[in-house]
């Protein structure tokens, strides 16, 4: 079911141009302070998990959909991100220097500039996908959306309220209908939305507690969002020491379609 919502024209709202990404933003600033000590020398997106970072995982999802152009926001040891460079044509990077001081609003604020100009991917890189073709699902969607798994009960993790398939609210912890899953999709005018309300918002005394999916929430009335579901376990965000050695597991006892640890030809 998971595609078919989309491509049976299920939305009020007809849907606009095939979705083209030409800017991708990974958001790989944060200390990781949950992760510790596991990030006391190392950001959280280069741990690596069966052969791989995380953040090559999503890298590589997003290039066997043809995306070339990747723009990696960081800010902690920042230094430990030069080889992705080298390794990927097409990957640039760009500092936050306010990580220290405020909230992932301030990463997606450092790459305001990838917003607006074309449709886009915007990923926490802290991911471990395991089945690429989430982006090609993603693209997929006439509208713009996250992708979330079905909640099942109240959990701690940020949430979508939905009417159908639209997104009509984003909140961290409490019950929801879906469990955000750290990837979403924009068509080229809702990025310019977020954009103009993210330059807006930052300017906002008290803005730097805000997780640039709150602006988001503020704008649910405003641009059409929806959820895309995707099957349990094919992205996994490792946000703790118990959750990597819980995904170290799972991928030690399971068999899943794809292997996103493993690329020919990096």
């Amino acid at each position: 079911l998971q595609g078919e919502h989309f491509r049976r024209g299920a939305f009020l709202h007809a849907a606009d141009d095939q979705f083209d990404a030409g800017a991708i933003v990974l958001l790989a600033a944060g200390q990781g302070m949950r992760m510790r000590p596991l990030t006391q020398t190392v950001p959280k997106p280069l741990i690596r998990v069966n052969g791989s970072t995380l953040i090559e995982t999503v890298i590589h999802g997003l290039r066997e959909r043809g995306v070339q152009e990747i723009c990696v926001v960081t800010g902690y040891l920042k230094e430990q991100f030069h080889f992705l460079k080298e390794t990927y044509s097409g990957v640039t990077l760009v500092e936050n220097q306010d990580y220290m001081e405020k909230n992932n609003i301030s990463s997606l604020y450092a790459a305001r500039e990838m917003l607006g100009g074309a449709d886009c991917f915007i990923c926490e890189a802290d991911l471990y996908v395991r089945d690429n073709q989430v982006f090609e699902l993603a693209g997929g969607c006439p509208v713009s959306c996250y992708l979330g798994e079905k909640a099942e009960d109240d959990t701690d993790d940020w949430v979508f309220q939905t009417e159908g398939k639209r997104i009509i609210g984003i909140s961290k912890g409490g019950k929801g209908d879906f469990c955000m899953t750290g990837i979403s999709c924009w068509k080229k005018k809702d990025a310019l939305h977020i954009r103009k309300a993210l330059e807006k918002a930052y300017l906002t005394e008290g803005s730097g507690n805000l997780f640039w999916d709150e602006v988001v929430d503020r704008e649910l009335n405003r641009i059409h969002v929806a959820v895309c579901t995707v099957a349990h376990g094919s992205i996994t965000e490792v946000d703790t020491p118990e959750q990597l050695r819980r995904l170290e597991r799972t991928l030690q006892n399971s068999v899943f379609p794809k292997d996103a640890g493993k690329e020919e030809g990096r």
